[in-house]
């Protein structure tokens, strides 16, 4: 074999080798940098799924709207601007003095009263209660507790609520009344969180519960509301009055 022949042998060998050998990198490179591009696919598909599950749990028709709701709000009846018909002494200086006229005067005591004693209240000035029993006079009103005797209020509900809890007292007789706006085919849940469970009472005036569901601690009503308009949740006493605290629960596709 010539010298030329043996040249071009070795050239075509050492050609092969290098392609064998480029191939066998090209292969190994491609190999290393595959779990990379796998975990950043997997990362990206989790984050879209992320994105999914937030832009579904921000939708107002979510199913778990209700659970993100935030807390309930608070409603409670005025203590002032209102007739006060009855109350009770609660002087941290008992007995608490009865004056014959509205201020604090030498000789113008006409009587004591222990605390937790009922009054009857006819009037009230600058922070003075007038009262005729059981004994005629003036009390400070502050030393005493009361309450307006008839309330007739409006539960106003957050932007991002759909519930409320109702809390109060009516000391003496009275009639408490609030007022729930909702549409046909909502669902209203009154829970009972206190000793006494509230009328409800429909926009034509019909009675929604047994006169069995408004006694008991634990007590709930859940009914669909079956016309628009006004319903009204109704305390009354016609004793010496109660506490009362009980929550109020909207379902449907309004707030109010």
């Amino acid at each position: 074999m010539s010298l030329h022949k043996k040249d071009l042998i070795i050239a075509t060998i050492i050609g092969f080798a290098s392609i064998a050998s480029i191939a066998y990198l090209t292969t190994q490179s491609n190999s290393s940098q595959s779990p990379s591009h796998s975990f950043q696919r997997q990362t990206l598909d989790s984050n879209l799924v992320s994105m999914k599950l937030q832009l579904q749990s921000s939708t107002p028709n979510s199913s778990h709207l209700v659970s993100q709701k935030s807390s309930p709000v608070i409603i409670t009846p005025p203590t002032s601007g209102c007739k006060i018909e009855e109350a009770i002494v609660d002087d941290p200086e008992a007995p608490l003095n009865v004056r014959s006229i509205p201020e604090v005067r030498e000789g113008n005591i006409v009587g004591k009263l222990n605390n937790n004693i009922f009054v009857s209240v006819t009037d009230e000035k600058s922070g003075w209660l007038q009262i005729t029993n059981p004994v005629r006079g003036w009390v400070v009103k502050s030393r005493t507790r009361s309450s307006c005797a008839i309330v007739d209020k409006t539960i106003t509900f957050s932007p991002r609520s759909d519930t409320a809890i109702v809390r109060g007292q009516i000391i003496g007789t009275g009639s408490h009344n609030y007022r729930v706006r909702m549409t046909q085919a909502q669902t209203l849940t009154i829970k009972n969180l206190g000793d006494v469970f509230p009328l409800i009472i429909s926009p034509n005036g019909k009675m929604m519960a047994k006169e069995t569901i408004f006694e008991g601690n634990d007590s709930q009503w859940t009914g669909i509301m079956p016309v628009s308009g006004v319903y009204t949740l109704q305390l009354n006493s016609n004793f010496h009055g109660f506490e009362y605290e009980f929550l109020v629960l909207i379902e449907g596709n309004e707030n109010f």
